[in-house]
């Protein structure tokens, strides 16, 4: 019976994506600071962008969505979460989007 709480929380944690990849949350929180994601969002409350956890939400089911959102961070848009645009981020690193979405897909 503890081998399957234990698997059923490691399941649940949110140090694991659903294709098995670790996310360091750490990381990925520095990596937003460093790339001023941090002006416009935040994980839990709206600010000028949506909040990390309403990302997260809409994007839950969607297969595709660390592809779609790269292509949204790197290109910018508007519209999808209101008025405000979001600019172009074409100088994150790959790895650091990938750890930052990571983590953002988690909560």
């Amino acid at each position: 019976m503890r081998r399957v709480a234990l698997l059923a929380a490691l399941w649940l944690s949110p140090v694991c994506f659903a294709d098995g990849a670790k996310v360091d949350a750490e990381a990925a929180k520095s990596l937003i600071v460093q790339n001023f994601c941090n002006a416009c969002h935040d994980a839990e409350m709206k600010m000028l962008g949506p909040a990390y956890k309403d990302v997260a939400g809409k994007y839950r089911s969607d297969k595709d969505a660390l592809e779609k959102l790269s292509a949204k961070v790197r290109k910018g848009g508007s519209g999808v979460w209101g008025e405000v645009p979001m600019p172009a981020n074409p100088g994150v690193k790959d790895e650091e989007l990938k750890t930052i979405l990571t983590w953002v897909l988690t909560l």
